[in-house]
């Protein structure tokens, strides 16, 4: 469960008030007022009142939270804000709220003036079911359960994307390119705003100025225009930072483009990125990507649950994914934004159980839970025989075989490296490998002895993706000896791509002979060697 605890404004509260949490937001260029939903969807805020963004009806702070009658019971379904601030939020039902700072009317009531109480925003909405809302410094978006997009208030650089830069005081429909596609997920920067579409195209529009549209340029654009650089990736989410952009593909992939002045890209440099530039490849598959339009910061969460956060942390300029201990993306938020907001409508469900797949991933090496001990280079390695032989044809044959007067408590391995074998019996429970591609070659070797074909695609996908030109040929020899077809062909075009590189790597001359012999003629036939 996460912590609200964690946001320093909760600790305003009583043991008991937090303990009725459900769901809660904290937002405010200070990250000075928070908005919370009860267990029994009660609606309450506290703190600063800033433009009167607490939606009590008069511009007084408060410590003691305050009950918003109006949104008691409405089922609040997600919420955001822009640096007003204001609010907007939507309803299980599909009706959209609003309140706070109007003066560009981001409330999409038709005027500027602020809404000192959370009225519903009716105008091309009433007909339509919004799923979900986002908002920049001062505009909104909606985006309705049939994929039509809405968008409002400030304009000066085409965020709404109505074609001009006049501010829009009702929600229009944000059409052009995207009139016959179906809007999935939105997300909006400062001035900008982007969107996902179901077939994973992604679309960009308003302020330009660092490239976080993702188009090549640094121009403005006053209607929606698709990132063609992501052609041939379907992307599943999209999340902007104060003026950099990040997505999330369905194969767990990471880009990442925009400003970068406190390295918030996660390219190991402070440069910006006018297009998507895939960032942490050498991780494992990832899972979630957050950011948020108030910050300069990154996150994400991996499928083993590792969570990655980059750019300003704490003041400090953070240029690569940094591992962190936290196990969920709000939690850096919380620990190291500035300010520190939330990046989404938390959900504080208390949960009093674990799926099957989250128990077993927890009593993996459990000294308490095992039945059996794996000895590797002098360490232990604690499983269960059960699960072994539900998961490996290898174990259950040999557990079949000798595993009953003759049972053995520790069984000693020598083949294998502890890395090695500890990343196997770990996928047994996890179904994913977190290893760098030196040590993937070993569990390649491995998954091949145990006639583990999925293990083997793993480890090939990890070689793939981590090769280098110090690497190149120690992994081509490891693909021929295990027999990788595919993963062969990947290590031998990448060594003929660059083989003025490669040929000058120890690894290169210390090749065994015969294949030495058998990649000249090969990249010899390629034309490789013609020069």
């Amino acid at each position: 469960m996460v912590d609200v605890g964690k946001w320093p404004i909760f600790t305003l509260l009583s043991p008991q008030e937090i303990a009725s949490i459900r769901k809660a937001c904290v937002f405010g260029t200070s990250a000075n007022e928070a908005i919370y939903i009860t267990h029994n969807d009660e609606v309450f805020v506290f703190g600063l009142n800033c433009s009167n963004c607490l939606g009590t009806g008069d511009n007084q702070s408060t410590i003691v939270p305050k009950k918003l009658e109006a949104l008691c019971g409405k089922k609040i379904s997600s919420l955001s804000y822009g640096s007003g601030p204001h609010v907007v939020l939507c309803t299980e039902d599909g009706e959209v709220y609003a309140w706070g700072h109007n003066g560009y009317s981001q409330l999409g009531n038709g005027t500027t003036n602020q809404g000192i109480t959370p009225l519903q925003v009716c105008t091309n909405l009433l007909v339509k079911k919004v799923v979900e809302v986002a908002c920049g410094s001062h505009h909104s978006m909606a985006l309705s359960f049939d994929g039509d997009l809405y968008a409002w208030g400030y304009n000066n650089c085409g965020q709404v994307g109505s074609g001009s830069t006049a501010n829009q005081p009702t929600p229009r429909r944000v059409s052009n390119c995207l009139q016959c596609k179906m809007v999935v997920g939105i997300a909006c920067g400062q001035t900008s705003s982007m969107a996902v579409v179901n077939n994973g195209e992604v679309y960009g529009w308003g302020y330009n100025g660092n490239g976080q549209l993702g188009l090549g340029n640094n121009g403005n654009q006053l209607t929606p225009c698709r990132v063609a650089a992501l052609h041939g990736v379907c992307v599943l989410q999209i999340a902007c930072g104060y003026a950099h952009t990040l997505a999330l593909t369905d194969e767990g992939l990471l880009y990442a483009w925009g400003a970068n002045t406190y390295g918030q890209l996660g390219t190991g440099n402070k440069s910006n990125q006018l297009s998507p530039v895939q960032i942490m490849m050498e991780k494992e598959r990832v899972v979630e990507i957050a950011a948020c339009h108030s910050a300069h910061t990154s996150a994400a969460k991996t499928q083993s649950g590792q969570v990655y956060m980059w750019g300003q942390c704490r003041g400090q300029s953070v240029i690569f994914p940094h591992l962190t201990h936290f196990s969920c993306t709000d939690d850096v938020f919380a620990c190291f934004a500035t300010p520190a907001v939330m990046w989404r409508l938390l959900s504080v469900e208390h949960e009093d159980f674990l799926t099957v797949a989250e128990s077993l991933k927890k009593e993996f090496d459990s000294l308490e839970t095992s039945d059996l001990k794996f000895r590797v280079d002098g360490k232990y390695i604690h499983v269960h025989k059960a699960v072994l032989k539900i998961r490996c044809e290898h174990f259950r044959t040999m557990f079949q075989s000798y595993w009953n007067e003759d049972m053995k408590e520790v069984i000693e391995i020598d083949q294998f490296s502890y890395p090695v074998y500890r990343a196997f019996l770990e996928y047994l429970y996890t179904d994913s490998v977190d290893l760098p591609p030196e040590d993937a070659i070993g569990l390649l070797d491995l998954a091949t002895s145990y006639c583990e074909n999925r293990l083997k695609k793993l480890c090939q996908h990890i070689i793939k993706r981590g090769i280098t030109v110090e690497n190149a040929f120690s992994l081509l020899s490891a693909a021929v000896r295990y027999d990788a077809e595919d993963l062969e062909e990947f290590c031998f075009k990448f060594c003929v791509n660059h083989l003025t590189e490669v040929t000058q790597t120890t690894a290169f001359w210390q090749m065994d002979g015969p294949l030495l012999k058998e990649f000249i003629a090969k990249a010899s036939k390629c034309g490789a060697f013609k020069n």
